[in-house]
């Protein structure tokens, strides 16, 4: 269905954003009497909280402010207590003791500090959330200033005298209401209720000191930073999160930063329109718009732009309380906003969250582009060095920065006498320092390469020097290879031919010269030379790209890995032109020709026989509907410098295990052909779950992976690790060095304090970076039957993150994610199809 006639089969069901919740939502067909009376059964919300008292405090769900459902993300995934080896210790022993600092504040509670649970009965059955809550609170006296109701459900810091307590109020129009208040449950501060409870607190807290949510996380609208030479503005703001950690509950809070462009997107759609002409603007404007993220700035609300609705203005009107008024009528009166130009088109943005009581969620909301502001960078901005220089001096902080600004955040809390009254009221309190903890050094990896063995700088954590003149550990010969090119970048072709031939000797690479083919620079010229010049003897394609435009990209590629699968390298005319970079370039280039051949660079020593290491990952390819892409990437031999790699794509929605398993059955075959035997050990990383997935990886991936493994043979029962590899965490340390605050070194790993008690997780720091906070990697093994040492665990993680071809350097996963992920992103971004199977042996993607 095209953009016009959704909007125009939708157009009773849209509303304008900012609406009150009880407008938003269809009221249910039960007769009504009165001011919110019902005279038929109690409706799908008593239901549904009867369910959930009965199922116990775990299913409880707590409403914010505003009707909004806050879940408690993976609550209830115990995966440790599975694991006989490290119930008791998963704390690791090697390394280098050292006293770190991290961003969490434990939280001061009282002693005894229970939560009261009560469940809420309305004689006769009030359908108004808005209405029960009123009626409720006319008994402050019996119930105390603190309490938190959702309708149903209310949560007291007191247990009320009696069991079951009965009160009486009165409606405006003097109708009587019996109110039975009866004591459900009692939640010590380590139940996951009271873990949500302490969040909803929490977050009453930034709003006592006038931040304002954004998405998730809440800015300082009022303290904004301006970048004017790049219309640019940073709101500053934090993320929280109250957990049970270790030994106490501790809130983490991190930095975060929301940047805004002064622009609206009429001004965007208006600058389109004149670049583009009437005729490409719809296209053009669909296809810049739809997807990004805008914030309207007269309810701080973010929306997603799923679709333009071409066919109505702010003239138009939809029904609001039974009374109709049109878009611009309703900005003018809710918010004291006046439409200046009437003519533009509206944006839509469906609203995916269910309504009060867990009823389908309203109809689209109708966005004016005139007060929509564009949230986020467009790609040409990110490629502008110094529009990313200018923000990285607002936003990248370096540990002391970092410190300083939690600690203002933390005392801020102390010094305002309304957030310590609310929190008072609960006997809730935060400590006013930065938590210590105890963390351990790892040792430094020794590099293996053709016939020698060295070491690295570790706060480089990098070995570009010490490898130069180092012949690799296997190179295939280039002997029949294409390089393309156009007119203009001649010159900068003939360069790189001579520093290739320079450079690839001392690295033991054979490197005849190659055919040199001149194409067109136009629209079909490239695809039409690959087309009559690639064949089945190519070895190797080489193309000097003259802009970096997507679409060249794109056809090189699609052509290479489908069509005619053939290895093939890309570079840009500009990362040519520099002469005193030329050499260095073109070794990076060498070294990835080689890899997307076959060949082996570096590794490292795995004490672990017949071990196979896997990396999955997945991707969301936007322009296929989002389409699930599931990469995932086996070793082949005991260096891990071999490596078989498979995608999968599946439509939206569908489990990406269910394709995967497939995949790897065949990295298994491809195991036996090269070893001539299963391997003994499998460790599967498992990169891309969010928080809220770890069920689905628990329950069902674990049980998808193991049947594949039975599939191979009843007598085949290998050791199998499935780990859970997240880098998008809130969670920094620090290191006290030389008297000065700053980032841990590389190798260092943190398995206590700030890990989970129902998890066997750990933390690792294996980057070095020169600007900024360095961020950690958590792990957490869901599935072990290996019955290996959490310190052999820990090593093995380590060692991985040292095997990523495409830099010299540790990186921040381990290296079959890495892969994983640039093989996904790959076929999401440039493909969008499977590639041909000729190039699963090889690292084609780098």
């Amino acid at each position: 269905m095209t953009g016009r006639a959704r909007a125009r089969s939708q157009a009773r069901e849209m509303q304008p954003p900012g609406m009150p919740a009880q407008q938003e939502v269809t009221r249910p067909v039960a007769e009504l009497v009165g001011r919110g009376r019902q005279r038929a059964a109690p409706g799908a919300m008593a239901e549904e909280v009867l369910h959930q008292i009965s199922a116990g405090f775990q299913q409880v769900k707590i409403f914010e402010r505003g009707g909004r459902r806050r879940e408690f993300p993976d609550v209830g995934v115990n995966t440790r207590q599975a694991m006989a080896h490290v119930k008791d210790s998963k704390t690791g022993v090697s390394g280098t003791a050292v006293e770190l600092r991290a961003n969490f504040f434990r939280i001061l509670s009282h002693p005894q500090w229970v939560l009261y649970q009560y469940h809420v009965d309305y004689n006769p059955q009030m359908e108004s959330r808005r209405l029960r809550s009123a009626l409720l609170f006319q008994h402050e006296d019996a119930l105390g200033p603190a309490r938190t109701f959702d309708g149903a459900i209310l949560f007291l810091p007191k247990r009320l005298h009696d069991v079951e307590t009965v009160l009486f109020s009165e409606t405006r129009h003097g109708e009587k209401v019996r109110i039975t208040v009866t004591l459900t449950n009692e939640l010590p501060p380590t139940s996951p209720v009271c873990l949500q409870f302490y969040n909803i607190i929490f977050r009453r807290v930034l709003r006592i000191l006038n931040m304002q949510q954004v998405g998730r996380h809440y800015y300082n609208p009022q303290d904004p930073l301006n970048i004017p030479q790049h219309r640019l503005t940073i709101w500053p703001g934090f993320t929280t999160t109250i957990r049970q950690y270790e030994s106490s509950i501790m809130l983490c809070s991190d930095i975060s930063h929301k940047v805004l462009r002064s622009e609206t997107v009429l001004d965007y759609m208006t600058c389109m329109q004149q670049q583009h002409g009437p005729q490409l603007f719809v296209e053009t404007c669909k296809k810049e718009l739809v997807g990004l993220v805008v914030l309207t700035k007269y309810n701080n609300k973010t929306y997603r732009v799923d679709d333009i609705a071409w066919d109505h203005t702010p003239c138009n009107t939809f029904t609001r309380g039974g009374t109709v008024i049109s878009f611009k009528d309703y900005f003018k009166t809710q918010y004291g906003l006046e439409v200046t130009d009437l003519n533009q088109v509206l944006l839509v943005s469906y609203v995916k969250r269910l309504g009060p009581s867990g009823k389908p969620p309203p109809g689209p909301a109708m966005l004016v582009p005139e007060f929509c502001y564009l949230t986020g960078l467009t790609d040409k901005m990110r490629n502008d060095f110094n529009i990313m220089k200018d923000l990285s001096a607002h936003t990248r902080l370096n540990p002391e920065q970092r410190e300083r600004r939690l600690l203002r955040f933390v005392n801020s809390i102390h010094n305002s006498e309304e957030a310590q009254k609310e929190l008072n009221t609960w006997g809730l309190n935060f400590d006013n320092e930065l938590l210590p903890l105890p963390a351990r050094i790892l040792p430094t990896e020794r590099i293996m390469q053709g016939p020698r063995v060295y070491g690295y700088n570790p706060w480089a954590a990098d070995w570009t020097k010490e490898m130069r003149g180092v012949p690799l550990i296997s190179s295939r010969p280039l002997d029949s290879w294409i390089l393309f090119y156009i007119r203009r970048n001649c010159q900068e072709a003939q360069a790189l031919v001579q520093a290739l031939g320079r450079v690839s000797q001392p690295l033991g690479i054979r490197m005849q010269r190659p055919i040199m083919i001149q194409y067109e620079d136009r629209q079909d010229g490239l695809l039409r030379a690959l087309q009559q010049n690639v064949g089945p003897g190519t070895e190797m394609v080489v193309c000097v790209l003259p802009s970096n435009r997507k679409d060249k990209y794109d056809c090189v590629k699609k052509y290479l890995c489908v069509e005619c699968p053939t290895p093939s390298q890309c570079v840009l005319s500009r990362t040519l032109s520099r002469p005193q970079t030329l050499l260095t370039i073109a070794t990076k280039i060498a070294l990835q020709m080689n890899c997307k051949m076959g060949g082996e660079l570096w590794s490292v020593e795995i004490p672990l026989k017949q071990l196979m290491v896997v990396g999955i990952d997945c991707y969301h390819d936007t322009a296929a509907g989002r389409r699930s892409i599931g990469a995932l990437v086996a070793s082949l031999n005991q260096g891990m410098s071999r490596w078989f790699s498979k995608c999968v794509l599946q439509s939206r929605g569908q489990e990406i295990m269910d394709a995967l398993k497939v995949a790897l059955g065949e990295a298994l075959n491809t195991w036996m052909k090269y070893n001539r035997c299963m391997p003994q050990r499998i460790v599967i990383y498992r990169d891309g779950v969010g928080e809220g997935m770890l069920h689905s990886v628990v329950d069902y991936e674990v049980a998808q992976i193991m049947e594949c493994i039975r599939a191979v043979g009843e007598d085949y029962n290998p050791k199998l690790s499935v780990i859970v590899v997240t880098k998008r965490i809130a969670t920094r340390f620090f290191a006290r060095l030389d008297g000065k605050l700053g980032n841990p070194p590389p190798g260092t790993v943190i398995d206590t304090e700030v890990t989970r008690p129902e998890w066997y997780d750990f933390y690792i720091i294996s980057q070095a970076v020169r600007l900024g906070t360095v961020g950690p990697t958590h792990y957490n093994v869901v599935y072990d039957s290996s019955g290996l040492k959490p310190d052999h665990m820990q090593r093995l993680t380590y060692k991985l993150c040292h095997l990523y071809y495409n830099w010299q350097g540790v990186i921040r996963v381990p290296a079959p994610c890495q892969y994983a992920h640039k093989l996904a992103f790959l076929v999401g971004q440039s493909i969008h199809c499977q590639p041909n199977v000729n190039l699963d042996d090889f690292l084609y993607y780098l």
